[in-house]
């Protein structure tokens, strides 16, 4: 059965939804354990808040600048790279968006990826070796899936859920120290014995439980990029024969990173080349599974 695009963008966004509403309940769970163990009290909530406010205010304004950074991209001069310039600004017309900045990353791997907090202030890498393997049609494709990204605001989405983990992965190493430091203060008591307890639980189970959840998010956007995509154009073969592509011309990127991994229009490491994946932190879902989405796609 075919689903037009509004049914799938519709879908994915009711998913999307109950991934941050699940990702939030943990958040919140983990902040009030923290906050009640230590017997912080209001002060405790406000300094947990303070701190929360501060960290995502950072990652906002400099998540971009990072992700840019750590792939090794470099602004795309408009004279040597005056056709994906051309693209850029007529997919972003189509779109309704500012065009984005433009960068390059020197490397024969093909890929690319959308950064930016909003349409406003966004940025779009591609690598030398994806400009090498597409043609007009396949790269309109391509640049159409990373504005999508942007236009749908999903680069904020995935910045506030990186913003998450790393704040779980924080408290975990947090009340972890605290626990063994407060076991060996406090001798064998009621309190550090919870302690333990819970600094064992958030230990093991919280970077497993974020990851899955970044992972899950990471897929339905990529197919709703996909899908938003094909809307630009209006011709969803463009992106399915460049994904095609992508499938066939793999190669790895040297500089690929778990932080940025969820960023790019392929998985850095390849592991959505392949027909089947059952890898649940997987960032990407299959490629086989994209191409079929979209060549079934009534727009």
């Amino acid at each position: 059965m075919h689903k037009t695009l509004y049914e799938l963008i519709d879908a994915n966004k009711r998913k999307t939804y109950l991934f941050i509403l699940i990702i939030s309940v943990i958040f919140a769970i983990v902040g009030y354990t923290v906050v009640n163990i230590f017997r912080w009290g209001i002060s405790g909530y406000l300094a947990f808040a303070i701190f929360i406010i501060l960290y995502n205010f950072i990652l906002y304004y400099n998540s971009d600048r990072l992700a840019l950074a750590v792939s090794g991209a470099k602004p795309a001069d408009p004279q040597v790279y005056m056709v994906l310039h051309n693209v850029v600004e007529e997919v972003a017309l189509g779109a309704g968006v500012p065009k984005p900045k433009v960068y390059i990353i020197p490397t024969s791997s093909p890929n690319a990826f959308a950064t930016g907090r909003n349409p406003e202030h966004a940025s779009i890498a591609v690598t030398e070796g994806l400009l090498n393997i597409m043609n007009r049609e396949e790269l309109q494709g391509v640049i159409a899936h990373e504005i999508s990204h942007i236009k749908n605001y999903d680069i904020l989405l995935m910045t506030v859920i990186a913003a998450v983990i790393g704040l779980l992965i924080l408290l975990r190493d947090f009340i972890w120290r605290f626990a063994f430091l407060g076991g060996r203060r406090r001798g064998k008591s009621q309190a550090a014995a919870i302690l333990l307890i819970v600094g064992l639980i958030l230990a093991v189970v919280a970077p497993f439980l974020a990851l899955l959840i970044r992972a899950a998010i990471s897929r339905e956007r990529e197919y709703l990029a996909d899908a938003s995509g094909a809307y630009i154009t209006k011709y969803p073969q463009g992106l399915a024969n460049a994904l095609e592509k992508l499938k066939n011309f793999y190669q790895p990127f040297p500089r690929a990173s778990n932080a940025t991994a969820h960023l790019f229009i392929a998985s850095p490491f390849g592991k959505d080349r392949m027909a089947k994946v059952s890898d649940l932190f997987a960032t990407h879902p299959p490629i086989e599974k994209r191409i079929e989405r979209l060549r079934a796609l009534v727009v």
